[in-house]
């Protein structure tokens, strides 16, 4: 193994309450919709690209009205988490600093342009990474965007890190291995191998 490819979400943090908190805002200035979101109605979207949630989200807007409101939320979401950032899961900056005296470190999540890059400036973790992909700027599947990282930086033996069925499916895609990150969010349907927590990793690898 040469290199690790990690999910953002539900893998390396949990952003969710300052998500929530930045739609929120949004959803109380408009007048599209008059019901706030909760913390259970996010966690159902994780893994989703940003279409799947609009629609999951926000089922009674039409495609105009759903791809304004999620502009704007997805605008002072990324405001806010460079600002304030989310919850790092148990000592991710000690395991990403010894896992890259090792491996090459990547991300790619299923998030628009703009939200990897909120996630480095609140938390300064982009030392740790190499190269990072989302559907945000290439349009492409979770699956098409790892082998995309994959080929653009000559990975011979790649994993990915990731916590929901698509992360599986996504890895499974790709044709690398998948490590289930129990902790995380989402349920998968099988795994080449599990972490009961991000420091588990250093075990792993």
């Amino acid at each position: 193994m040469d290199s690790i490819i990690f999910d953002l979400d539900g893998t390396i943090w949990d952003p969710i309450d300052t998500v929530l908190s930045a739609w929120n805002n949004v959803i109380r200035k408009s007048n599209l919709i008059n019901v706030e979101l909760t913390r259970k109605d996010f966690e159902g979207t994780m893994g989703l690209q940003m279409n799947e949630i609009s629609k999951k989200l926000f089922p009674a807007l039409n495609n105009k009205e759903r791809e304004k409101l999620i502009i704007d939320c997805c605008e002072v979401e990324q405001s806010i988490l460079g600002k304030n950032g989310g919850v790092l899961f148990h000592n991710v900056e000690n395991v990403l600093k010894e896992l890259s005296q090792k491996y090459k470190l990547y991300i790619v999540s299923n998030c628009q342009d703009g939200y990897i890059e909120a996630f480095y400036k609140f938390h300064r973790l982009d030392k740790y990474f190499l190269d990072f992909e989302n559907p945000g700027r290439t349009g492409l599947s979770k699956g098409e965007n790892i082998k995309l990282v994959i080929e653009r930086n000559n990975l011979l033996n790649p994993v990915y890190v990731g916590d929901t069925q698509g992360d599986l499916e996504a890895a499974r895609f790709a044709n690398i291995p998948f490590i289930y990150a129990e902790y995380g969010f989402g349920q998968v349907s099988e795994y080449d191998m599990k972490v009961k927590s991000f420091e588990e990793l250093l075990r792993v690898f």
